[in-house]
This record gives C-alpha cells, sequence and structure tokens, in this order.
C-alpha cells in the first residue's frame, strides 16, 4: 500500500477521532440484553410471613415500575429471585449462597438479608464474596463504621439511632432536654441479641440527660406479659419504650391497657410500628406511637406514580391492596429507592451495565440522596437526606413518629426526628475498633476507600 502523504494522515487521524468520539455515548448506553440480577431473601411462609409479604410487595412493585417506566436503571432491565428463609439464620445463609453467584449473566450486586441475625451471621462472607449486604432498619450497629465492614450497610437508621430519637421525642414532648432529668423511661424489649441491642445506647443517653433507664425484658415470642406491665405499674415510668416483634407487641399494647398505662406514652420502635402490629390490638391501640425510617401513607409522589403505573394495571405483587402505603410496603419501596440509586450511582462510574459487588459497594459508599434527589425520584418526606462514606453507613440516623388513629397510621413528629450521632457515633467507632482488633482486621485508611473498586 502507498505510503500516505502528511496531509492525508492527518486526515484520517481526524476522522478516526471523530468516529470514535461519536460512540462515547453508544459506549456508556446499555446493550439492549443487558440485565441486573437483584437477589432477594424473603419469608412470605412462617411465623413473620404478615410482616414480610408487604414489603416484598414493595420492593418488586418498585423494581417493576423501574423496568416499566423507567426501561431499567439508564437502560439495564432488572430480574431478580427470591429465596425463603421463613426468617431462620441458617435457610438465610443457604440463600445467600445459592444466590451470590449472579444469573443470566449479571453478578450479585447486592444481598438484601432481610433478617438481623441473618445480616450477622453473614458479615465475613459478604467481605469475603465482595457483596454489599443492605440492611435498612436493623444489622450491626457496629458495621456504620465502613472502614471496618466495608461489605454491611447499616443504612437509614441504626438501632442506636432509633433509641435516641425516640428519647428526642419525649424531649420534645416535656419541654426540651433539659426536662429529661428525672424522668423514668421503661423499655420493654423481645429478650433476644435484637432487643438487647439498645441497652448501650440509652444507658448513655441516659448518663447524659438524667433520666432513669429501666430495662424490662419479655421472652419470646411474648404471648403472655401480665408480669412485665405489673411491674410497669408498680415502677410508674413516664414514658414506656417498646422494642418487640411479632405477636409480642399487640399483645404489649392489650396488656399496658389492662393495667391502665396510657398508650399515647408508649412509643414503639422501627419493629414495633406496623399496621400488622396494632390492629391485632383493637380499640385500645388507639393513640399508640411508634418512631419509625419507614412513614406509612400512599400520598408520597413516588407512590402516586407506582399506583397509576403498577397497581391500578393489575401488575402488583400484592394479594391485599390494603397493603399498599403501610409501614411494610412503603421500607419495601424505601429500601429498594437505595439500593437502585446506589447502582445508578455506581454505573456512572463503571459504565451503563450490569454491576458487581465490588462495584456496588464503591456506589453505596458514594451516595448521595439530597432534597433534590428526593423530590425528583418523588421520594422526598418518604426517605430522608442520606450522605454515605466510608467512614458512615449509615448517612441518615432520623425518623418520624406515626401516632395510631384507630384505622390509620398519622404522622406527629416536626418532619424527621434526628438522633443524637454526634455523641453515639464515637462509641460506635470504639465498638468497631474492638472487633476489628478482635479479629485481626487492618482498617481501611478513607484515602484507600475512596479510590474504589478497581
Amino acid at each position: 500500500m502507498p505510503r500516505l502523504s502528511r496531509a492525508l494522515r492527518a486526515a484520517a487521524l481526524a476522522a478516526s477521532l471523530i468516529a470514535s468520539s461519536s460512540l462515547v455515548p453508544a459506549a456508556e448506553a446499555a446493550a439492549p440484553s443487558a440485565k441486573q440480577y437483584i437477589p432477594i431473601a424473603t419469608y412470605r411462609v412462617g411465623a413473620y410471613a404478615s410482616s414480610g409479604t408487604p414489603v416484598w410487595g414493595g420492593t418488586i412493585d418498585y423494581l417493576r415500575y423501574i423496568n416499566e417506566v423507567e426501561g431499567g436503571i439508564n437502560g439495564v432491565k432488572l430480574v431478580w429471585e427470591e429465596c425463603e428463609t421463613e426468617w431462620a439464620v441458617e435457610k438465610g445463609v443457604e440463600c445467600y449462597e445459592r444466590l451470590k453467584g449472579g444469573r443470566e449473566g449479571s453478578p450479585a450486586p447486592l444481598f438484601l438479608p432481610h433478617g438481623d441475625p441473618i445480616s450477622k451471621a453473614l458479615t465475613e462472607k459478604s467481605v469475603a464474596d465482595k457483596i454489599p449486604l443492605l440492611t435498612t432498619g436493623y444489622g450491626r450497629t457496629e458495621a456504620i463504621d465502613g472502614r471496618v465492614f466495608p461489605y454491611s450497610f447499616t443504612v437509614l437508621f441504626s438501632f442506636w439511632s432509633e433509641a435516641s430519637s425516640a428519647v428526642n421525642y419525649i424531649a420534645e414532648q416535656v419541654g426540651g432536654k433539659d426536662k429529661l432529668k428525672g424522668l423514668k423511661i421503661a423499655t420493654v424489649y423481645h429478650d433476644s441479641p435484637y432487643g438487647k441491642e439498645t441497652q448501650v445506647p440509652l444507658d448513655l443517653l441516659a448518663k447524659t440527660y438524667g433520666f432513669e433507664n429501666i430495662q424490662i425484658a419479655v421472652p419470646h415470642p411474648g404471648n403472655d406479659q401480665s408480669a412485665q406491665w405489673a411491674r410497669i405499674r408498680q415502677i410508674k415510668p413516664d414514658w414506656v419504650f417498646l422494642r418487640g416483634w411479632g405477636v409480642m407487641t399487640p399483645v404489649a399494647i392489650k396488656t399496658a391497657a389492662k393495667t391502665g398505662f396510657p398508650v399515647d406514652h408508649i412509643i414503639g420502635g422501627i419493629w414495633s410500628g406496623s399496621e400488622e402490629d396494632v390492629r391485632p390490638a383493637g380499640s385500645v391501640g388507639k393513640g399508640y406511637l411508634a418512631i419509625t425510617p419507614f412513614p406509612a401513607g400512599s400520598e408520597f409522589g413516588i407512590l402516586k406514580k407506582i399506583k397509576a403505573a403498577i397497581v391500578d394495571q393489575g401488575k402488583s405483587d400484592l394479594k391485599d391492596l390494603k397493603s399498599f402505603g403501610s409501614v411494610y410496603y412503603n421500607s419495601g419501596v424505601i429500601e429498594t429507592i437505595i439500593a437502585v440509586e446506589a447502582i445508578r450511582t455506581a454505573q456512572a462510574r463503571f459504565g451503563h451495565r450490569p454491576l458487581n459487588g465490588e462495584e456496588t459497594q464503591w456506589g453505596l459508599e458514594h451516595l448521595v440522596l439530597d432534597e433534590a434527589r428526593l423530590k425528583e425520584l418523588g421520594a422526598d418526606g418518604l426517605v430522608q437526606p442520606l450522605r454515605l462514606s466510608a467512614k458512615d453507613h449509615e448517612g441518615g440516623g432520623a425518623g418520624k413518629v406515626l401516632q395510631w388513629d384507630g384505622a390509620k397510621w398519622t404522622i406527629v413528629s416536626n418532619g424527621w426526628v434526628k438522633s443524637d450521632r454526634e455523641l453515639l457515633l464515637p462509641v460506635i467507632y470504639e465498638r468497631a475498633a474492638a472487633y476489628a482488633r478482635e479479629k485481626g482486621i487492618t482498617p481501611r485508611s478513607e484515602d484507600t476507600a475512596e479510590a474504589g473498586a478497581k
């Protein structure tokens, strides 16, 4: 072939650059067949099925909304698979092992354990496999420190934040934190590691603000609480913080009413604050309070969109549409918004394609859901503003207080009730450092974490 002249070579190079630059948008766009696999651990059967089923309704309806209305995440369609755990640790671990390899050519970008004990059992496995565990409103509190727990994300509202926000709401009702001094706050808790999770922060808060911290255990499952509430009647606390699960919550409400304790001075924790928790209590549940990162209601913008595009078209995963907009349904929507936005964040760095766990972990640690983005999503008021980092895998730390009016929940707090994170985080970081020493873990530096996946 004859040698090109300098002018021709220059022209050829320019044409090549133009052609390659025109390919950039196409390279960023997802291939038509690209699919992102989402594994989902569920419990549609067993003792907690009535609680779990609405969650998957919210989760799957939002995934369908992303596919059918938005065409996927930047063109990457979502596929998912359920695995039944019955909320049992052994089955939860089995589901993780079965699903972690991915499907349809897509790796697993993250795993939703849907169970506090399951999430803790998977802590070390997730690090070895480089698959993030996304736990919203539950999970290991120390995992807020992502320098020690790079693949555990206790996003949104840890149990420590739950306890602190509940105390701060009480402070608002009595006229300020200085008025907490001398009050009696009793915690009636499920006698399990989950139930005991708030004992350390409540002890710290009691010492800081001067209230009396009373702890009263209820053995699982909590069908008989006569002895516990007889003690409440004797002690006469000003407020009760209820940390139940399952049947324990309605039994507590009914027993409190029998003993004469005012239910409007009982604040349920995250997993004692659903419609399923108060309806079985009947009329005596009217006035009961709960603090949650999952506000009930169907008037949020994204809920209206899901209703029009999915529910009204007969495509909802819900069998009982009365659960639409419930606390548990909305919790499924909220956690899936966080998962989808983490993947979207990671795609901006790694490309519009199915992502693996290491890439999604980077997306989670760089996730920002500010007021502007939440408004774009139609999730303002439904999801609290979040900003995650390697040092902070919680990112929020606030809840809303709901009150049961006999038929539905009403938000009674003035916006999001923030926790005392400035007080709690140093203790959490100390506990994470102790875990690192025990396990021989060298914590990541924030510079290393910022570098992200390769």
